[in-house]
């Protein structure tokens, strides 16, 4: 089996998560003038459900495959690799069965309980993918943890296509030969599923590929029963942690929302207006992080690998470079929000003033905790790596108490009302990230990365970057409209962060050796 590279493998993933984020776009936009809002709606709720069952099915499981493959495929014990990927989906044919038998059968149920009796047909047709995403996540697991990422990526490609064209296809055709909304959210969202399955059949293929490039009945193998016991001990942790977090957003939302109508008392159609704002705001505040997860993902098998033959230099070469590559995406982006808020809502949602007022800052504040939160992802996955499963869990649980509290006494203020969330965001991921970096530094002692010392170079580019693009966009503003102002000082932006990457030398020799056509990209750059 091809082994890539940390580097070589996130830069697959990050390229196969812009295609997907490209087709998730030219799916949804069309998607709501079929359905309309009440179909989006019956969609949303069933993904909602569908999100919490792929958070227990998915947050942990594939992490802890990784590990393990990484530490036998280090070792060439490649039979203990073909026993963890048995073990693995065994626990994953367990959960995908339970969770998608729940949500065929209680389908109605679940509706009702969502307060939306008509998303019944959306649910039933989404819970078929429980099964299939959990058996695709057992593959997953199986190509990371040998490195290999190009499987997975291919994969999510597939799952994306079939949604865009299966689904906006089923809804177009069901809703012309029954005008039934909730039939019509159904078949659309019956494209997840049917891009599950033929991920599940793509994913099958390269594994039985694999199995006749590979002896895995080379080496010696741990029991089943100590090998599962391995698994969800590393597992489960890592899901606690992602299911709490969640249920702590949900409990937050809640609480906006209370404080909004409440202690700061605005009227429903007020608050909806001010919750809206944000949500569209945190919107593009996650995309960020969607291109900081490949790394993560990458990151974990090579560490792994690098400790279980007691090679720390090699580790500590990899955890640094991941820093330096999540900077250089996390950093722009994050100033970038900063710098232009205003002028990105303009051009995606065309806001007046009142509506400017109060996205504005919300944006600004957001674009900071971009970095943070990147950070947090990256340490997270360091930690994991190293077999610390607990503290990321702690940590993140820690932050989590911290942003409902802010947001409970912020929100609640009239003056400040809806613009403490992203505040209570920030003051959240802030918290994490000192929580971490004081757990690794008394983990890792000596050894712990030099995350400032790495973060220096790529923050002033960044902010040189931003300064250049408020400039560029003030400027611009006075001669055009401001989306064409905001689009052109993008571009100058990007321009001005490029030529200021090189100058700096801020990518090392090492990070480009890691990149496929690494010598070349080297001379091209002319770094020595």
């Amino acid at each position: 089996m091809k082994k890539q590279s940390f580097l070589h493998g996130a830069a697959i993933l990050a390229l196969a998560t812009a295609i997907v984020k490209v087709l998730g776009a030219l799916y949804k936009i069309p998607l709501g003038n079929i359905i309309g809002d009440d179909g989006y709606g019956y969609f949303t709720t069933a993904y909602d459900i569908y999100s919490v069952l792929l958070t227990i099915s998915t947050a942990g499981l594939p992490v802890a495959m990784s590990r393990m493959i990484s530490e036998s495929q280090a070792l060439g014990n490649n039979a203990q690799i073909r026993r963890v990927y048995q073990a693995s989906l065994r626990v994953f044919l367990t959960i995908g069965v339970v969770g998608s038998a729940g949500m065929l059968l209680f389908c109605r149920q679940l509706a009702q309980f969502m307060n939306s009796p008509n998303s019944w047909a959306s649910i039933a047709a989404l819970a078929p993918a429980v099964l299939f995403v959990c058996v695709v996540s057992s593959y997953r697991g199986f190509f990371q943890g040998q490195s290999n990422m190009t499987p997975t990526s291919v994969s999510q490609v597939f799952e994306a296509l079939c949604k865009l064209v299966i689904g906006l296809g089923a809804a177009w055709f069901t809703m012309k030969k029954t005008g039934s909304v909730p039939l019509s959210a159904g078949a659309a969202i019956l494209g997840v599923t049917v891009g599950t399955v033929v991920s599940t059949l793509y994913l099958a293929a390269r594994h039985r590929q694999a199995a006749r490039a590979v002896d895995y009945t080379a080496g010696a193998t741990k029991p089943m029963g100590a090998t599962v016991r391995e698994l969800l001990s590393i597992a489960i942790p890592i899901t606690v942690g992602a299911a709490g977090l969640q249920i702590i957003n949900l409990i937050d939302a809640k609480i906006v929302m209370g404080r909004l109508l409440g202690a700061a008392a605005f009227t429903q159609d007020q608050a909806d207006l001010l919750k809206g704002i944000y949500n569209f705001c945190q919107t593009l505040f996650n995309l960020p992080a969607a291109f900081v997860v490949p790394i993560t993902i990458s990151i974990i098998p090579s560490i792994t690998g690098f400790l279980t033959m007691k090679n720390t230099r090699g580790a500590l070469q990899v955890e640094e470079s991941g820093i330096r590559i999540m900077s250089l995406l996390g950093l722009p982006c994050g100033m970038g929000l900063a710098a232009l808020a205003g002028p990105i809502l303009q051009m995606l949602r065309h806001y007046g003033p009142e509506q400017l007022a109060t996205g504005r800052p919300i944006l600004m504040i957001f674009g900071f905790a971009v970095i943070f939160n990147c950070l947090v992802l990256l340490t997270n996955a360091i930690m994991q790596a190293h077999g610390n499963v607990t503290t990321p869990l702690i940590t993140m649980l820690i932050g989590g108490i911290v942003k409902v509290l802010v947001n409970y006494f912020l929100v609640g203020s009239r003056a400040v009302n809806i613009v403490g969330a992203p505040i209570g965001t920030l003051c959240c991921y802030v918290t994490i990230t000192v929580l971490n970096l004081l757990a690794m530094r008394r983990m890792m002692g000596e050894r712990t990365p030099r995350i400032i010392h790495t973060m220096w170079k790529p923050l002033v580019a960044s902010v040189l970057m931003g300064a250049a693009a408020w400039a560029v966009c003030g400027l611009l503003s006075r001669f055009v409209r401001v989306s064409f102002a905001c689009l052109g000082a993008i571009l100058i932006a990007c321009v001005v962060y490029v030529v200021l990457v090189v100058a700096m030398r801020i990518i090392t020799l090492d990070d480009c050796m890691l990149l496929p056509k690494g010598e070349k990209i080297a001379k091209f750059l002319r770094i020595h």
